[in-house]
C-alpha cells in the first residue's frame, strides 16, 4: 500500500516527522511488515536520529552547512540561489529513502530514535514523502 505524507519544511533543518508516519502507517491496516519512506524531492533528506537531546540535531545541522558550504566558487548551478547546489550536495550525502520494521502495528524504532525530513534549503515549503507499508 502507498501512501503519501506532505510535511511543511520553514526552512533548514531538522523536521521529526516520527508521529506523522505512524498515523499514516495506522491508516494502513498492516500490523507486521516493512514500511519504506522515499522524499521526492533532490535538496531535502530522510534520517533517522536520537530524538531526546535537541543539542544533536543542532551539532548535525552546523557540521553539514560547514562541510558544504554556500559560497562555494566551484558550483556553477547557481540559477536557483546560493543554497539550491548546497541542498544537492548535502541530499548526496544522506540518504532520500529509509527502511523501519512494523511490529505489532508499531514502527520498530529504538527507544531513542526519531524519523526526521532533513530540509536543506533556507525557503522551501511542501516536501512530499511516499510512504509504503507491506506485509
Amino acid at each position: 500500500m502507498n501512501l503519501k505524507l506532505t510535511v511543511t519544511a520553514r526552512g533548514q533543518g531538522l523536521y521529526d516527522i516520527t508521529s506523522k508516519v505512524a498515523e499514516v502507517v495506522q491508516s494502513s491496516g498492516v500490523t507486521d511488515g516493512l514500511v519504506t519512506l522515499f522524499i521526492r524531492h533532490t535538496s531535502a533528506s530522510l534520517l533517522i536520529q536520537e530524538n531526546a537531546d535537541p543539542a544533536v540535531l543542532r551539532d548535525l545541522q552546523s557540521w553539514l552547512c560547514r562541510l558544504v558550504r554556500e559560497d562555494d566558487p566551484l558550483y556553477t548551478h547557481t540559477q536557483e540561489g546560493p543554497d539550491d547546489m548546497p541542498a544537492h550536495i548535502k541530499s548526496a550525502l544522506t540518504t532520500v529513502n529509509l527502511s523501519i520494521p512494523l511490529i505489532e502495528g508499531r514502527l520498530a524504532l529504538g527507544t531513542w530514535q526519531g524519523i526526521y525530513l532533513w530540509e536543506h534549503r533556507h525557503n522551501r515549503g511542501h516536501r512530499e514523502i511516499v510512504v509504503t507499508v507491506m506485509e
